[in-house]
Parts: structure tokens; C-alpha cells; sequence
């Protein structure tokens, strides 16, 4: 009997002292898990086992707005750079001429300018006048545009004859209607060619007196010159009715030879 107390008296010592064991040791885990931290695994395992809860509607929760503030401004020291004068170069100001308003001249009626005195040439035009019944030629000056050719010349002096005399002291007796056909003046002489009106009418002193103004007239510029005279372009040989015979070419000494006035 006392050999079976003393083994339940051990075995129950056995058993509270693990029991106590037991107990420290546990209460020793449940400390030590309560104060360390809780590591990744841990973490994963709890995050695993809990639900995640549900986001809430947007009716329910308003949205929240977190303010980020601005970043700080880094001051970067400045760094001077030396400041290079550049030359400062003046731009010529062009002047530009003021506008002028247009001025409207009113057209004057255009008049006739006198010829100037470098601007005409002065030939001799011969025309007749009657002297105690016999009839004597008169040379005249005529003032004439200028021209570098002596046809222009002639032809202008010509034309002068044939209109006729402006002083009353003096008269024509070629013909009225009387034209200058053609001038020229070549090197061995002046050909004039008339109309037919230079054989119409008058006697044998008016056939000498017209023969004698253009023989003249023609020679104003060279006296000694030769006349070839034709009329519609036929040379002339016998002048009127009485027929005076007209020499080809005459000169002022033929004339003055075999017409004396």
C-alpha cells in the first residue's frame, strides 16, 4: 500500500511541475509573441485569413483631397558673366521727299513762236515793179526756216514767190495758181519743175519778167548757177504763144544777155 502512495505521490509531483513548466512556458511564448514585431510572413498569413474590406460607394464617402504641397525651390547661386559693350551703330535716317500735290495746269491754246534769229536763213526773192513804163527786178529779203539741205531752202523761197508779194510796190507777173511741182540741187546745177499754170497768159514782157523771177530766185543762194526749168516735168523751150525761146540751162547772164528789161 505505501509503495502505491509513494507512486501516485510522484506521478501527481510529475504532473504539476509540468504543468507548471507548461504553463511558464506558454505564458513565456504569449509574451514574447506580444512584444515582437510582426514579420512579412505573418503579415501575408493575417492579410490571407482577414476579409479585405469593401470600398465604400461613392454616395457614401466624399472624395478626399490631400493637398500636396509645393516643392521647394533649390536656390542655384548665379553665376555673373562680365557684360560685353557691344558698338551701337546709328541708322542714317533716309529723308524721303514730301509728296507734292499734283497741280493741274490749265492747256493754253497753242500760238505760233516767232522764229528765232539762229533759227532762220535769209534768201533774196525776186519779184518786178514797173519804172516809167519799163519793168526792173527786185530782189527782197525773205526771212526762211533754216535748213541743213539748200533744196529746203529753194523750196521755201519758192513758195514765197508763188504766193505772191506783200508790199504793194512791188508785183508778180507769174501766174496765180502757179505750184512748185519739184526743187532740187545737184552738182552741176538747180532743176525746177512748175505746174502748166506758168505758161498761161500775158505778152511777151510778162513771159520775160516771170522767166527772169525764177531764174533769179532760184540762184539767190549761188549766183553763178545753173537753171534747168521744166514744167509738168517736160523741159521748157518755148514760153507762150509768141514762143520766147528759153535757153536749158540758164544762168543770170544768158538772162540778162538775151532779155534785157
Amino acid at each position: 500500500m505505501k509503495d502505491g502512495q509513494e507512486v501516485r505521490r510522484v506521478s501527481t509531483a510529475v504532473i504539476a511541475g509540468v504543468c507548471g513548466l507548461a504553463l511558464l512556458a506558454g505564458g513565456g511564448i504569449a509574451w514574447w509573441t506580444a512584444n515582437r514585431s510582426p514579420t512579412p510572413a505573418d503579415t501575408q498569413s493575417s492579410a490571407q485569413t482577414t476579409a479585405p474590406p469593401l470600398p465604400p460607394s461613392p454616395v457614401e464617402s466624399p472624395a478626399v483631397i490631400i493637398p500636396v504641397p509645393p516643392p521647394t525651390p533649390v536656390q542655384v547661386p548665379q553665376v555673373q558673366t562680365p557684360q560685353v559693350q557691344t558698338p551701337q551703330f546709328q541708322t542714317p535716317q533716309v529723308q524721303t521727299p514730301q509728296a507734292l500735290a499734283p497741280q493741274v495746269q490749265t492747256p493754253k491754246p497753242s500760238q505760233p513762236k516767232p522764229l528765232q534769229q539762229t533759227d532762220v536763213q535769209t534768201v533774196q526773192v525776186y519779184w518786178v515793179k514797173d519804172a516809167s513804163g519799163k519793168f526792173e527786178g527786185v530782189p527782197t529779203p525773205v526771212a526762211v526756216k533754216q535748213a541743213d539741205k539748200p533744196d529746203a531752202t529753194l523750196q521755201a523761197a519758192f513758195n514765197s514767190l508763188l504766193t505772191g508779194p506783200k508790199d504793194a510796190t512791188v508785183s508778180s507777173e507769174i501766174p496765180k495758181g502757179t505750184k512748185l511741182r519739184s526743187l532740187s540741187v545737184k552738182n552741176d546745177g538747180v532743176y525746177v519743175d512748175l505746174s502748166a499754170e506758168f505758161t498761161l497768159g500775158g505778152g511777151s514782157t510778162s513771159m520775160t519778167s516771170r522767166l527772169g523771177q525764177v531764174i533769179y530766185t532760184a540762184t539767190s543762194l549761188k549766183p553763178n548757177a545753173k537753171v534747168w526749168i521744166s514744167v509738168e516735168g517736160k523741159p521748157l523751150e518755148l514760153l507762150g504763144g509768141e514762143g520766147l525761146e528759153v535757153a536749158q540751162p540758164s544762168t543770170r547772164q544768158s538772162f540778162d544777155k538775151n532779155f534785157p528789161l
